[in-house]
């Protein structure tokens, strides 16, 4: 699902999150994964005080929002996902994604490189979900899959399919071959003008950056990949949409062709698994020799700096 939310409006966004998900439901999808935040809202949350933050913050999975998405799991019969802002036991806060399972289960992830917030602390665990689906459900978020190791990990550990919910394209980014902003006026402007906004979040600033990369972490790790993101302004920001399902040797199943609120579907054929080539590839690994991965340099930054900071070298 790409999906234009509203920021700090979370009963407006779960409103919409249960209309889509019926008309994903009536299209016969076992799986609906909607975009990182997207209850809470996003990008205007930076702005937010921490007390700000807190109010917008839920227990998982005793808080209202992933109560709503189990009652959408159990009477529609599929798994529902969706991005919001956790409070812990502990008092922490986390971008967290909850996945709901017809059957009551109910997983989450914690984003594990957060940057949007000083107040919103990064997780320290990999998701890897048994379901009912004869498959394992993997999750990243947004900044996670940029991280190769992550994604290597996630699959090691079991997941035929990843999803990675997002918010982003058309971000400021401090690498200068990377997005690039987009002018919110033309988003607006969408109905008037609808080639011009697409234009660009179908080129460098969205599409074409995604598929630099995306799909290589398919293929290069033999799981199906669902990209869900955000679409619209987004504070400041336009989100590009760009919804897609890469199957496992990088190739793209399904994808959107617009930039308002729309669904995606695929049929994903898990029988590809067994010999693609990621996985082949995988089973001739030689751990004898990564250990320098697990080395620090020195140069490592927190998700912030690494974000945010104009040198990076």
């Amino acid at each position: 699902m790409q999906f234009h939310h509203r920021g700090g409006e979370k009963d407006w966004n779960l409103d919409q999150i249960a209309r889509h998900c019926q008309t994903a439901a009536e299209h016969g999808a076992a799986v609906v994964a909607f975009p990182e935040m997207c209850i809470s809202g996003y990008w205007h949350v930076r702005k937010l005080n921490e007390s700000q933050l807190r109010e917008l913050a839920e227990p998982v999975p005793e808080g209202p929002a992933t109560r709503r998405l189990q009652q959408l799991a159990a009477a529609h019969g599929c798994i529902v996902a969706a991005g919001l802002i956790e409070v812990a036991g502990d008092g922490r806060l986390f971008n967290t994604y909850v996945v709901a399972q017809p059957d009551g289960r109910v997983d989450a992830h914690r984003k594990l490189h957060c940057f949007i917030h000083p107040a919103i602390s990064s997780g320290d665990t990999y998701t890897v979900i048994d379901t009912q689906l004869g498959c394992k459900l993997g999750v990243l978020i947004c900044y996670d899959n940029n991280i190769i190791e992550n994604a290597r990990i996630t699959a090691m550990q079991g997941a035929d399919i990843l999803l990675a919910p997002h918010q982003t394209g058309g971000c400021d980014s401090k690498s200068p071959c990377a997005m690039g902003t987009i002018d919110p006026q033309l988003w607006r402007n969408r109905q008037q003008d609808p080639a011009t906004i697409l234009a660009e979040c179908r080129g460098p600033k969205g599409r074409e950056w995604l598929l630099r990369w995306l799909p290589a972490r398919a293929h290069d790790n033999g799981m199906f990949v669902v990209f869900s993101n955000g679409v619209g302004v987004d504070d400041d920001e336009v989100r590009t949409g760009n919804a897609m399902i890469i199957d496992c040797y990088g190739r793209i199943l399904a994808e959107s062709e617009t930039v308002d609120d729309e669904i995606v579907y695929a049929e994903i054929d898990l029988e590809l698994l067994k010999n693609c080539t990621g996985r082949r590839w995988m089973r001739g690994r030689r751990p004898d020799l990564y250990a320098p991965l697990t080395v620090p340099t020195g140069r490592e930054l927190d998700p912030r700096a690494a974000r945010f900071r104009d040198n990076t070298g």
